[in-house]
């Protein structure tokens, strides 16, 4: 049923998209005008609403981007199915897809714009502050159920929390830790990142795995005015990057290695932090297309800064401070 919604939603924009076309003279879809979709992996849903909102003021309202927020699997189906030009996701086209886009005269233009971050996440009022890659693949597997298993602790069961079942960050949890075990009992699927933020803040037993995006302080910039967020990138930026403080953010160590690291950007730059995946930007756009001119934008200086406001590690930009305590 959710497939059918998405695919009926986009179905409806690309004729809103050929409706607004024919119905003007003068050319409306330019690089900087006329109304296009993407498609994204939800775990960026807040980075791309940021991208879209400068984007579109910018433009002083004359582009219109209409975003979907899926499945990897579905944005990869969507750019094939020419249902949109342009997807955000955590890996390149296979050579197949490429070949089969080209296949139908697409020019396919795909670049890293990101790096994020998977980061863990519990209650504050868990005495807990680090795990290692084995005792995390331990949890999900279920060999490990309860916290004084980890060390002292009066939390009972333990409570993994995700966004959904069909997710980029559960595929990467189980190609990177899994080694073809099964999620354990204790693994939820929630309805969305936002989900998962709030049961931990909520629960003091629960464990979420998300998105590092999703617990930076710098995501409250949000609720200010748009004219502030947009004056805010034109600063420059000496501030430390740090987390939310309604829940604690693990620091995760590799199996070989003595100590544990945050996901902070410099820690995320250098590898120390072993979860991380590159996000990709691919698109068929043209150009002076719509598409194409917000591709430019994303990739450029002020669409790499609001990357890097977020608190995952932009491509193009150097990495801000990490708050050493």
């Amino acid at each position: 049923m959710k497939k059918s919604l998405f695919t009926i939603a986009l179905v409806s924009a690309v004729v809103a998209v050929s409706s607004v076309t024919g119905c003007r003279k003068a050319p409306t879809n330019t690089s900087s005008s006329g109304l296009a979709t993407i498609v994204c992996d939800e775990s960026f849903e807040n980075i791309m609403d940021q991208e879209i909102d400068v984007f579109e003021y910018n433009t002083k309202g004359k582009a219109n981007i209409i975003p979907y927020y899926v499945s990897e699997k579905a944005c990869v189906d969507s750019l094939l199915d020419l249902k949109t030009k342009t997807i955000v996701i955590t890996r390149e086209l296979t050579e197949k897809e490429t070949e089969y886009l080209k296949g139908l005269k697409k020019n396919v233009r795909s670049i890293p714009i990101a790096v994020d971050a998977i980061a863990l996440i519990v209650n504050p009022a868990n005495p807990i502050g680090q795990l290692s890659m084995s005792e995390i693949a331990d949890i999900l597997t279920g060999r490990t159920t309860k916290w004084n298993e980890l060390e002292p602790s009066p939390l009972g069961d333990i409570q993994v929390v995700f966004d959904n079942e069909g997710s980029s960050t559960v595929q990467y949890m189980r190609d990177s830790l899994m080694k073809g075990d099964k999620f354990a009992e204790n693994v939820f699927a929630q309805n969305s990142n936002r989900e998962v933020f709030n049961q931990v803040k909520a629960r003091k037993n629960a464990l979420g795995i998300i998105g590092v995006s999703w617990i930076s302080a710098d995501m409250r910039t949000r609720d200010l005015p748009r004219e502030e967020r947009i004056k805010s990138l034109s600063q420059q930026d000496t501030t430390v990057a740090d987390f939310d403080v309604d829940i604690k953010v693990l620091r995760v160590r590799r199996d070989d290695s003595l100590r544990a690291y945050q996901p902070y950007q410099g820690y995320i730059y250098d590898g120390s932090y072993p979860l991380y995946r590159t996000v990709y930007m691919i698109s068929t756009g043209v150009n002076g297309s719509l598409s194409h001119g917000f591709y430019s934008f994303v990739t450029g200086t002020i669409g790499q800064k609001i990357i890097q406001r977020t608190g995952i590690l932009p491509a193009r930009v150097q990495p801000r401070m990490v708050n050493m305590y």
